[in-house]
């Protein structure tokens, strides 16, 4: 059963300490007046009962700060909630359970996962966070603050699964490469497993991430290689395009006519220059085309 926050009305603090003053003075007046006439068992047994009812209701005493909540219980049944910082009075017999309502940063330790191509990687999340239902957070989970960190474990080790740790692949979504959204999705994740206990989750994002110690020099070595392809693979592209179009520009202005076997030579000259990993070393004809 789901326990909603109700707001409990209060009275003042600081009218009921004028009333009860003006009460402590009236029983003062009355104990000197039954010392005055002479004490009877019939006086003394009311003075008695009106004395423990004036110290009873001193008890509903109690002081709010900003942001912080008060669940008041009685006799086992919730009864309300106080969130007005204050000086108030409640029922004596009220049990308090003071909640802050502020903000609050959980940063676990890293732990270990394997990522979505089922390589081991260390990874930990800071996450913010803040109670907004002090009756759900009281009564329908058990330590709510441990019951947040548990969760946001459980939502870091699902959320490695579904990204792999880096991609060179364009369109996909990595943990180190689309922080943004990856936050997001820890986000909402997170939110939906902490929900029944009447916490928001203002932001979570990932603090830590790294190849676990066995294999991260490996997966250097990897990043390296995949990194050389994916430039290789742009400048082939690029150098292709450059060699397509001036083919097309000496076409166009007629500058020079080649056959099949000098413009294969030419493209195969411009791709070794365009291509290279090192500077060309030019060579200087001075005779003809066919020299």
């Amino acid at each position: 059963m789901v326990t909603r926050e109700r707001e409990l009305t209060t009275i003042n603090g600081f009218v009921m300490l004028f009333v009860l003053l003006v009460a402590g003075i009236a029983i003062g007046f009355w104990f000197r007046e039954i010392v005055t006439t002479g004490p009877t068992p019939g006086f003394m047994i009311t003075w008695s009962l009106a004395v423990i009812v004036w110290v009873t209701m001193l008890g509903g005493f109690f002081t709010l700060q900003p942001n912080m909540g008060s669940v008041l219980t009685l006799f086992g049944k919730y009864a309300g909630t106080c969130k007005t910082a204050g000086f108030h009075w409640a029922n004596p017999f009220f049990r308090k359970e003071r909640i802050s309502l502020r903000a609050r940063n959980l940063n676990p330790e890293k732990i270990k996962v394997n990522d979505a191509r089922g390589n081991p990687i260390e990874i930990a999340a800071v996450v913010v966070w803040r109670v907004t239902d002090t009756a759900q957070a009281v009564f329908d989970v058990d330590e709510f603050t441990h019951y947040v960190a548990v969760q946001s474990e459980s939502a870091v080790r699902h959320l490695a699964t579904e990204y792999p740790y880096d991609t060179t692949e364009d369109g996909q979504l990595s943990l180190r490469g689309s922080m943004d959204e990856v936050s997001e999705s820890l986000t909402r994740q997170l939110q939906e497993r902490v929900s029944k206990a009447g916490v928001k989750i203002d932001e979570a994002r990932l603090s830590h991430l790294a190849y676990a110690p066995e294999i991260a020099s490996a997966m250097l070595q990897r990043q390296q290689a995949e990194a050389i392809v994916a430039a290789r693979t742009r400048i082939v592209d690029g150098a292709v395009g450059m060699v397509e179009m001036a083919l097309e520009r000496l076409d166009q202005h007629r500058m020079i006519n080649m056959d099949d076997e000098k413009r294969a030579a030419m493209v195969s000259n411009l791709l070794v220059v365009l291509c290279g990993d090192k500077s060309a070393q030019p060579v200087v004809n001075t005779g003809t085309l066919y020299n």
